[in-house]
Order: structure tokens, then C-alpha cells, then sequence
């Protein structure tokens, strides 16, 4: 099971991490705070001070069209904010 599905990367996000030292990640929603905290620490080589989560239902859609209406929801998803120790810093755009 893969802990960390990917980075938030928007421009709220963005100017938390500049200036707060906090980062967003879209995380599998059965994991727990400790290992989300885990995972980063692993992947990125960070040390974590604090993690928050939370869990976002499916918003209800609908549209129309020539054949009626159709119905339909978007996918359910867990987000988790991570605080970073003084001095620990993720560039997300290293890799490119």
C-alpha cells in the first residue's frame, strides 16, 4: 500500500510551505497519522513535527443532457498538512 499518493501543489499550498514550513499531501485514506508522518520522513528525508489529516466526502454532480439528467458524485479523498522541523525544506521541482 502506497502511503503518499502525491503532493497539493496550489497556490495556497505554496505559500504555506514559503511561509509556515508546511506541506500538503493527498494520502491513502486507511493510513494513520504515524505513518504518514513515516513515510515522509522516509521519502524525502525530512524530520516531521506534526501531522494534521483529513477526510473529504464525494461532492454530489449533475448535468444535463439530451437524454435527461444524470447524476453522479466525485471521489472521496484523504489530504494530510505536515508541519516540518526549523530548517527542513521539500522541493518538490528538484526531480525536473
Amino acid at each position: 500500500m502506497s502511503v503518499l499518493i502525491k503532493p497539493i501543489i496550489t497556490e495556497k499550498m505554496t505559500a504555506e510551505s514559503e511561509l509556515n514550513n508546511r506541506y500538503g499531501f493527498l494520502v491513502d485514506p486507511r493510513v494513520n497519522k504515524i505513518q504518514v508522518k513515516e513515510a515522509v520522513e522516509a521519502t524525502y528525508g525530512v524530520t516531521v513535527e506534526k501531522v494534521r489529516t483529513m477526510n473529504y466526502g464525494p461532492s454530489r454532480k449533475s448535468r444535463y443532457t439530451k437524454t435527461g439528467v444524470q447524476h453522479g458524485k466525485t471521489n472521496a479523498y484523504k489530504k494530510a498538512i505536515v508541519d516540518l522541523a526549523e530548517g527542513d525544506i521539500i522541493d518538490f521541482y528538484s526531480n525536473l
